[in-house]
């Protein structure tokens, strides 16, 4: 028996001294976080050599009596110590970790004392030691230990989705298992350390992963915001870029690229505050969402300019400018009264030798030739804004 328990012990000790090796390659993890996985695999590594030293030398009469009591008094301090550490893991600053470090420390002094009362360990004359008489507080204080390391992870899974939850949950009832067992199924089990030390492993992969999960969280979240303007929503002059990269290769034959201007923004600028020019942005914006928004990409690719890729026939391409044009005309703010915008449009069956780049600068030319119109419908003096 002392040889299979030996065989998992030196297991046990090489997964740790693997556990610190992969913390230490990982340079993603901050060198706090680094310091408390260190210290939770070195807790358990000495309390698990503690035991199986205190199993070792029971019943070697050469070896003094007093050498037994000091590796089960390490054994007795470190074991509670060793589950809190798996729950340090977690970084939880609450009431119930409050609790966690006054038992902790109450079993320490206990069980410094007791070595010299023996009310926890007594070695008979054949040198074996055996449960003193007040063993029972310390199984009290194990029970206790493992009720708040039950809620402390329950705490710690909240923070997860619902998803992730359920993996360290198991985790928890693994651990839990492995040191039941143990406790109650006599002398002849060892499988408390073992099952912390899976847990541990178990609870490195899922801090990993989960880091990594958040991570690409975070990177789709700013992929996200460069790609969408603050402002409007609309699709932003990075996405535009990205577009046109894209049209270079693959370019749709029923592409329709409209180019929209907003009329005399400059103007609401000066005249009614930023706040106003913004207003007009966002309606404009609006309105050519609601037209445009299921049929093609919408982009705001400067202060008032606004790029429209579709794809649809010429017949549809119109229809989209007249909407526009009636949204526009209906249009209404707070700050501002009205809308109106300039709009260019042009069509790849008509251009059949431009690339994307080229139709939209055909768009532009019609839509400064529609804003050219306007002024001088309007007879708005452009040069005085």
């Amino acid at each position: 028996m002392l040889k299979y328990y030996t065989a998992i012990s030196v297991i046990v000790w090489l997964a740790l001294l693997i556990l610190c090796t992969l913390v230490y390659e990982n340079d993603r993890i901050r060198t706090r976080k680094k310091k408390i996985f260190y210290l939770t695999y070195v807790l358990i590594f000495i309390a698990s050599l503690a035991e199986w030293v205190g199993v070792y030398i029971s019943g070697i009469t050469g070896i003094p009596a007093v050498c037994l009591r000091i590796v089960k008094c390490i054994d007795y301090i470190l074991t509670p110590i060793a589950g809190a550490a798996l729950v340090g893991q977690m970084r939880l600053r609450n009431v119930w970790t409050k609790i966690l470090n006054v038992v902790i420390l109450f079993n320490i002094l206990i069980q410094l004392v007791s070595f010299f009362t023996g009310w926890m360990t007594t070695v008979d004359e054949k040198h074996y030691y055996h449960h003193g008489p007040l063993y029972i507080i310390y199984i009290g204080e194990y029970v206790i230990v493992l009720l708040l390391v039950i809620i402390l992870f329950l705490n710690y899974g909240k923070n997860f989705r619902k998803q992730n939850r359920l993996s360290i949950y198991l985790v928890m009832v693994f651990m839990l298992v492995g040191i039941i067992m143990q406790e109650g199924l006599g002398k002849d089990v060892r499988t408390a350390y073992l099952a912390m030390t899976i847990g541990a492993t178990l609870m490195f992969i899922h801090s990993t992963e989960y880091s990594q999960q958040k991570k690409d969280d975070e990177l789709l979240e700013q992929r996200i915001q460069i790609k969408t303007d603050a402002l409007t929503g609309l699709l932003s002059r990075y996405a535009y870029n990205n577009a046109l990269d894209k049209y270079t290769t693959d370019m749709p034959e029923s592409l329709v690229a409209f180019s929209i201007d907003i009329n005399g923004l400059k103007r609401v600028n000066d005249t009614l505050g930023h706040a106003a020019g913004d207003e007009l942005i966002c309606g404009a914006a609006a309105c050519i969402k609601n037209v445009f928004d299921e049929v093609g990409s919408c982009y705001r690719t400067g202060g008032d300019e606004f790029i429209v890729l579709a794809s649809m026939s010429k017949k549809e391409a119109v229809k989209c400018v007249q909407d526009i044009e009636k949204l526009t005309k209906n249009w209404t703010g707070s700050l501002v009264d009205s809308l109106t915008l300039s709009v260019g449009y042009a069509v790849l069956e008509e251009h059949k030798d431009c690339n994307c780049s080229e139709l939209i600068q055909v768009a532009d030319k019609q839509m400064y030739m529609a804003k050219d119109e306007y002024y001088r419908t309007t007879k708005i003096d452009r040069r005085k804004f």
